[in-house]
C-alpha cells in the first residue's frame, strides 16, 4: 500500500525496474535509473540539512532531472516547491522567502535569475549541475555532491497527512499563494484520476506542460503510479518536433490546453495532422471551445476526449465521459471518483437543476490551506456537511442539467486564465506601474479564441508624459512571465470609477471593450 507519494516510484521500480519511465530530450530513463538518481539526491539533501517538512525549491527546465528531483525531495522527507522557469527575479525571491526554502535545485543557465536572489538569502543552499560551465560563487556542484552518495533508502519518518508539496498559484493580491497539499490529498486525487483515465503500464503519455503546473505535474505522477512511460517535452514551442515525437514513440495519451489545441488546428488547416496511436486526449486549465472538438477528433481519430475541470486547491474536480463529448460539448461532466460536487446558493442550500450557483468541492483531495495565509484559507475552506468537515469554495459559478452534468458559467473573481495559466491582474498592474509615466492602470481579461482570455491593459498616462503600447509590453516582458504580458494595450485619457471613487473593471469593459480588436 502506498501511504507516501514517493512509495509509488519505489513500488513501480521494484516491480518493473527496466521499464522506461521517462523519455526527455535525448535521454531514456528506466524506473531503476530514475529511482537511483532520486535516492542519491535524497542523501545529498539530507547532508544539506533537509529534514521532515523542510521546503526544497526546484527551478529547472522540463527535463528528466527535474522530474526525478521531485521524488528526490520527497525521499529526503522534504516538501517540493516547483517554480516556473519563466519566473522573474522578484517573484522568485518572494517564493523562496515565503516558503522559507532550505535548498534551491537549479541549472547553471538560470544563474542570472537566481544568483541575485541567493545573495539576499545567505541561509539558502543552491545546488546546480555543472553543464560544463563554471558555477557562480556560492553555488554547489550537484554532480560532485551526488557522485559518492548511495542509492539506498534514507529514513522515511513522514506520515500521510504531512505536507508533500507547495504549489504556488496566482492571487488577486498580486503575490502568489502557496497551496499546501499533503501526501494523502495528492495520492487520493492521483488514484482517482488514474481510475477514470484507465492508465496501464503499456501507456505512453506525452506532455509539453511545465512540471510546476498541477496538470503537467500529474502527467508524471500518473505515469509513475501506473508504471507507464512519460514522454516529456520542454514546451510546445516547436510543434513539429512534438508531432514527430508523438508518432515516433507511439504515444497513447496526450495532455493539452485550449491554446495548444488551437495551434494544432491552425497547423492542421495548412497540412492535415494525424496521430492514430493516441487513445486518450485530456483538456484542463481552461474551457475547450466547442468548435474545436470536431477538428481535434479528426486529428486523433482513435482517441476519447476527456474534458476536465479543476483548480490547484484540489487538483481535479470533474471530468466528462468521452462518450458525451459530442452530445454535451459544453459540459465538464461530474465529480471525479470518490468525491462530491455541490452547487449551493448564498445561504448554503442546494439549488435545483438549471440554476446557477457557487461550486463547492467535497473529498479527501482538498488542500490543507494556503501557506502563511490563514485568513485567505478560511475564505475558501468553509464548514461542510458534517461536524468538523471542510468544503472547498471554488469561487466559480456553475449550473447542473437534469442528468447531473455540470456546466461552467463564470468566474467569481478577477483571475485571468490565458494560455492555460492563471494571471493575476494586480501583478501585471504592478509591473506597468514601474513606468514613471503611468498614472493609473487596470488589467482585465477579454475573451480570445486562441488564448482563452487575452490580457488587456487599460492605461492612463500622467499629464505631459508620452508613452506607447510597445513600451508597456517591453517592461512587462522584462518583469513577468510571457503569458502575463498584455496582448492588448489601450491608452486612455481617464478611467471610469464607481460612486465611491473606486476603479471598476466592469465599467471599464462596458465603456472601452468596443475599442479592442475582435
Amino acid at each position: 500500500m502506498s501511504r507516501l507519494l514517493q512509495d509509488t516510484l519505489l513500488t513501480t521500480a521494484a516491480h518493473s525496474p527496466e521499464h522506461t519511465a521517462l523519455i526527455a530530450g535525448g535521454a531514456r530513463m528506466s524506473y531503476r535509473e530514475v529511482t537511483d538518481y532520486a535516492l542519491r539526491l535524497a542523501h545529498v539533501l539530507r547532508r544539506c540539512g533537509v529534514r521532515r517538512g523542510d521546503r526544497v525549491a526546484i527551478f529547472k527546465d522540463n527535463t528528466w532531472q527535474c522530474a526525478s528531483s521531485i521524488y528526490g525531495v520527497l525521499l529526503a522527507g522534504g516538501v517540493f516547491v516547483n517554480i516556473n522557469i519563466q519566473t522573474k527575479e522578484d517573484k522568485l525571491a518572494f517564493i523562496l522567502r515565503d516558503s522559507d526554502a532550505r535548498v534551491l535545485l537549479s541549472e547553471a543557465h538560470f544563474a542570472h535569475i537566481f544568483g541575485p536572489v541567493a545573495k539576499q538569502l545567505p541561509a539558502l543552499r543552491v545546488l546546480c549541475a555543472s553543464e560544463s560551465k563554471a558555477l557562480p560563487m556560492g553555488v554547489e556542484n550537484l554532480d560532485d555532491a551526488m557522485a559518492d552518495m548511495p542509492a539506498t533508502l534514507p529514513p522515511q519518518p513522514a506520515i500521510a497527512s504531512d505536507l508533500a508539496a507547495l504549489i504556488y498559484t496566482s492571487a488577486t493580491t498580486g503575490f502568489p499563494k502557496g497551496v499546501m497539499h499533503s501526501h494523502q490529498s495528492l495520492l487520493f486525487v492521483l488514484d482517482s484520476i488514474n481510475e477514470y483515465l484507465g492508465f496501464t503500464p503499456d501507456d505512453r503519455l506525452l506532455s509539453t506542460l511545465p512540471l510546476n503546473f498541477g496538470y503537467g505535474l500529474f502527467q508524471w505522477f500518473s505515469a509513475v503510479r501506473a508504471g507507464a512511460t512519460l514522454v516529456l517535452e520542454r514546451s510546445f514551442t516547436y510543434p513539429a518536433q512534438v508531432f514527430k515525437r508523438m508518432n515516433d514513440e507511439a504515444v497513447t495519451s496526450f495532455a493539452g490546453v485550449p491554446t495548444i489545441f488551437a495551434m494544432m488546428l491552425a497547423l492542421d488547416a495548412k497540412q492535415p495532422l494525424l496521430f492514430p496511436s493516441v487513445q486518450r486526449l485530456t483538456n484542463a486549465a481552461a474551457a475547450l471551445p466547442v468548435e474545436f472538438i470536431r477538428g481535434i477528433l479528426r486529428m486523433f481519430p482513435n482517441a476519447g476526449l476527456y474534458k476536465m475541470y479543476g483548480q490547484t486547491e484540489c487538483i481535479r474536480s470533474a471530468y466528462l465521459n468521452p462518450a458525451l463529448a459530442g452530445i454535451k460539448p459544453e459540459s465538464v461532466g461530474r465529480a471525479i471518483p470518490g468525491t462530491e460536487l455541490l452547487l449551493l446558493d448564498e445561504d448554503g442550500q442546494p439549488v435545483p437543476p438549471g440554476k446557477v450557483a457557487n461550486l463547492y468541492v467535497r473529498g479527501p483531495h482538498l488542500m490543507q490551506g494556503y501557506w502563511n495565509l490563514p485568513e485567505k484559507t478560511a475564505e475558501v475552506l468553509v464548514p461542510g456537511l458534517l461536524p468538523g468537515e471542510l468544503l472547498l469554495k471554488s469561487g466559480d459559478l456553475f449550473r447542473r442539467d437534469a442528468d447531473g452534468d455540470l456546466y461552467f458559467v463564470a468566474r467569481s473573481d478577477e483571475i485571468i486564465k490565458s494560455r492555460g495559466e492563471k494571471v493575476s491582474p494586480a501583478e501585471v498592474e504592478n509591473a506597468i506601474y514601474g513606468l514613471p509615466a503611468v498614472q493609473e492602470v487596470v488589467v482585465a481579461g477579454i475573451a480570445d479564441p486562441l488564448l482563452g482570455e487575452a490580457v488587456c491593459a487599460f492605461v492612463v498616462t500622467r499629464e505631459g508624459e508620452e508613452l506607447n503600447a510597445q513600451q508597456i509590453k517591453h517592461i512587462c516582458n522584462e518583469r513577468l512571465e510571457n503569458y502575463m504580458v498584455p496582448k492588448h494595450v489601450l491608452l486612455l485619457p481617464e478611467l471610469p470609477r464607481t460612486a465611491n471613487g473606486k476603479l471598476s473593471r466592469k465599467l471599464i469593459m462596458e465603456q472601452y471593450a468596443r475599442y479592442l480588436p475582435n
